[in-house]
């Protein structure tokens, strides 16, 4: 396998830092920008599994970066932030982000989180690989687990690494209900939940993306009071 790059945008020095030393530590490739426009700038020179991103910094944002990044890239993003208000996550997660850590973090949970997302993203992301012959095919909708793309009525949509996980999830069990904790479960890969929100953003966001009419949704429907299942009906 190539080699593994991350970005890390922080304008803390000393997170900075400490984030590189030890993601270094576990052999991948670390650049680090100290503003939002530096963070852009490197994000554009290509090549980067994953990117790190602080919510506040100067110049730009890390909501700014992350609306430029997901303009073109659906690669991983983890925001950072020492806002511990539901407004902020909700909002990182509505723009793009595909996991949220509050500090003061553990270091070692900030690895475990990118190993995690850089599993899924090396999956759909290795190149050279056969079709997959588990295609999974419903009307109106073609999901591809193999070559992580989902088509709808013919036409390529681009997902992100988690919104891809939860679309599988559901489509490889139609007609299962699914809690909120057992989505988190499995699309985060943790059995603790810090708040039903997270869940609900991301079915929100890949609705829209998915459905004609995302008020009135064909595939991903809910479950009042239990959660959400797929109800597509088989090609």
């Amino acid at each position: 396998m190539s080699e593994i790059k991350l970005l890390i945008a922080e304008d803390d020095k000393e997170i900075r830092e400490l984030l590189k030393k030890y993601l270094e530590r576990e052999l991948y490739a670390v650049d680090t920008a100290n503003d939002g426009n530096e963070a852009l700038y490197r994000f554009r020179q290509g090549g980067y599994h994953l990117v790190i991103l602080d919510l506040m910094m100067p110049q730009l944002d890390g909501i700014e970066v992350c609306k430029a990044i997901r303009s073109i890239s659906n690669v991983p993003i983890v925001m950072l932030t020492a806002k511990d208000h539901e407004t902020e996550k909700i909002l990182g997660l509505s723009i793009g982000a595909d996991d949220y850590i509050t500090k003061p973090f553990s270091i070692h949970e900030v690895i475990a989180r990118v190993k995690s997302l850089l599993r899924r993203y090396m999956i759909l992301g290795s190149e050279g690989e056969e079709p997959s012959q588990h295609l999974l095919i419903f009307k109106g909708i073609a999901i591809d687990p193999k070559a992580y793309t989902v088509h709808i009525e013919g036409s390529q949509t681009a997902l992100t690494a988690k919104e891809f996980e939860l679309l599988k999830l559901l489509a490889s069990n139609p007609g299962q209900v699914f809690t909120k904790t057992q989505i988190f479960r499995q699309v985060w890969g943790t059995d603790y939940i810090e708040d039903d929100n997270t869940v609900m953003v991301h079915i929100r966001k890949l609705r829209k993306k998915i459905e004609l009419d995302p008020s009135q949704p064909q595939y991903i429907q809910t479950v009042w009071g239990i959660g959400y299942k797929f109800s597509g009906e088989k090609a």
